[in-house]
């Protein structure tokens, strides 16, 4: 049995989507930080670690947007990208767990 199909992604340009894939792998880092969800140091250094040079890649695709005269964020259309490719969970791994009932 097939998964079942994920809806398309909208139509971006190639420096949306540079600016998509850069926010969403400073996400995946801030979310392996979280010491509210962590399991060991390690982890979240090497995740700190990686952010630096994820932060100036998310830097560098803004940059050449607005270089390139993108002045507008079409929030709606991203935001249709970031649900497709799984940001709300992406998300969901930066805020606190529930509270464990005792």
């Amino acid at each position: 049995m097939l998964p079942p199909e994920l809806p398309p992604l909208p139509a971006l340009t190639r420096a949306e989507c540079d600016l998509v894939d850069r926010y969403l792998e400073v996400l995946d880092l801030l979310g392996r930080i979280n010491p509210a969800r962590s399991c060991d140091t390690y982890g979240g250094l090497r995740a700190a670690q990686a952010l630096v040079g994820r932060a100036a890649a998310l830097r560098d695709a803004l940059t050449l947007m607005h270089e390139r005269g993108e002045s507008s964020i079409h929030a709606a259309t991203l935001a249709r990208a970031l649900r497709v490719l799984d940001g709300e969970r992406r998300v969901g791994r930066l805020t606190l767990p529930p509270e464990a009932e005792s």
